[in-house]
């Protein structure tokens, strides 16, 4: 059972069919990420690629995102994301079913914020992460949240990534990168609070 923080559907719970691997995004780390976020959320377009249950986008949604697109591979994962849009009357939210790389490999388009949490095993990270940057997905100054396995070590992210946050929560390592331009950065796993 999963809820929404805050905004327009605050408090409201939703059931997500549990498969070993899609992993929704803990409440607590969640309200940490959308903290960070703040006022960069309203009119955001956004981009929830790995959507699994569609936490992150649909809180984003919540919160005066202006559009999130929701991307999943798993068919019943798509199933119960689109029941949930339009059981809510979203505005804003569309739900493509299709592997991320293959999704990055289509016609780009600018994001404002993308959440990039690929099922930790799958090794899809450094992958999606540079398409993203190379494709041209990413709007200047986008933001890019980023969700690893806390024992593990990130791969190589594009050198205009600046990590701004970071934390761990159990099992998992939660990053908050800003696109800047490659001149004079480094992207290290170092946690920053």
């Amino acid at each position: 059972m999963l809820r929404i923080i805050a905004g327009t559907w605050r408090g409201r719970r939703f059931r997500f069919t549990a498969q070993a691997d899609i992993r929704p995004t803990p409440d607590r780390v969640r309200e940490t990420l959308f903290n960070w976020l703040r006022e960069r959320v309203a009119a955001a377009r956004c981009l929830d690629l790995c959507a699994g249950s569609g936490a992150l986008g649909l809180e984003a949604l919540s919160r005066g995102a202006a559009r999130v697109h929701f991307v999943e591979s798993d068919a019943t994962a798509v199933r119960e994301l689109r029941a949930r849009l339009i059981e809510w009357g979203a505005q804003g939210g569309s739900v493509e079913r299709m592997d991320a790389l293959r999704y990055l490999r289509t016609k780009p388009e600018a994001f404002d914020l993308v959440f990039l949490d690929p099922p930790f095993a799958a090794g899809l990270l450094r992958a999606a992460a540079h398409l993203l940057e190379d494709r041209e997905w990413l709007a200047p100054g986008a933001l890019i949240y980023v969700e690893s396995a806390a024992h593990a070590e990130l791969p190589e992210l594009p050198a205009s990534w600046h990590l701004t946050k970071a934390k761990r929560a159990g099992e998992v390592a939660y990053h908050l990168f800003e696109k800047g331009t490659a001149e004079g950065t480094s992207v290290t796993g170092e946690v920053v609070e």
